[in-house]
């Protein structure tokens, strides 16, 4: 099957193409550096010239709410467009779990990813994951300065990328509900995941958490509004199994 994958080179976007890949798929891997940019639509209608499947896994530079917000719906607009002209018969788009009340960063943006898809006369599936477990590495790089970082009061069911890898490209395959959750087994205060990770690290030395009263969402973070809802579909490793890998 001849399957497209926006975003092929990043975090999940590579995942999706192994394991497409590994299922025997014929797979173009739509990137700047391949010729096609998704956000202008330069080089996108031939590139899905005979494509049956697209996954969009597609990230953003920017957290800035509005340029994140047009980046996202911009996107999505143009491969609508591009696929119902080359005759895709499925989207399948990567989210995030409980971003239907956040209005400002990268949140707002996939928020305007999705239903900007939804518009569209492509049919469409939406996987919204937990934060992933390699979040917490970000994370920690992110926020270090000196010996101490500083991390967002944070609630999540982390879930390792392979694993949203490998049900994106089931979901692309398959009819089903509009929009699935997959989060992995366990629920965490982010602090403490990337704790963990500072100690495998052996740095930095202090790992606080903190309230960013600049975020204007900080407190659904906090209270777990990016938890799984009752009928996610839940899937390990668990973020102990996943450090122990790494």
């Amino acid at each position: 099957m001849r399957i497209a994958v926006i975003g092929a080179s990043g975090r999940i976007g590579r995942e999706v193409v192994d394991v497409l890949k590994n299922n025997g798929d014929d797979i173009v891997e739509i990137t700047r550096t391949a010729g096609v940019d998704v956000l202008t639509g330069h080089g996108l209608a031939a590139a899905l010239a005979g494509v049956e499947l697209v996954v969009d896994a597609v990230n953003a530079e920017t957290t800035d709410t509005a340029a994140v917000t047009e980046f996202f719906r911009t996107i999505a607009r143009n491969v609508q467009q591009a696929a119902a002209a080359a005759g895709v018969r499925r989207i399948a788009v990567v989210s995030i779990i409980g971003i239907d009340a956040f209005a400002a960063g990268h949140y707002a943006g996939k928020l305007a990813h999705e239903r900007a898809y939804q518009e569209g006369p492509v049919p469409v599936r939406i996987l919204r994951a937990a934060q992933f477990h390699e979040f917490t590495e970000m994370m920690l790089d992110w926020t270090t300065v000196g010996d101490r970082a500083e991390i967002p009061a944070y609630r999540a069911q982390l879930v390792a990328a392979r694993t949203v890898a490998e049900h994106l490209a089931e979901l692309v395959r398959t009819d089903g509900p509009a929009v699935v959750e997959v989060a992995g087994p366990q629920q965490w205060r982010l602090v403490d995941a990337v704790a963990r990770v500072a100690a495998r690290r052996g740095a930095p030395a202090q790992v606080v958490e903190v309230l960013d009263a600049t975020d204007p969402d900080h407190h659904l973070q906090a209270e777990g509004a990016l938890l799984p809802g009752p009928g996610a579909v839940i899937a390990g490793p668990t973020f102990e199994e996943w450090l122990e890998r790494r």
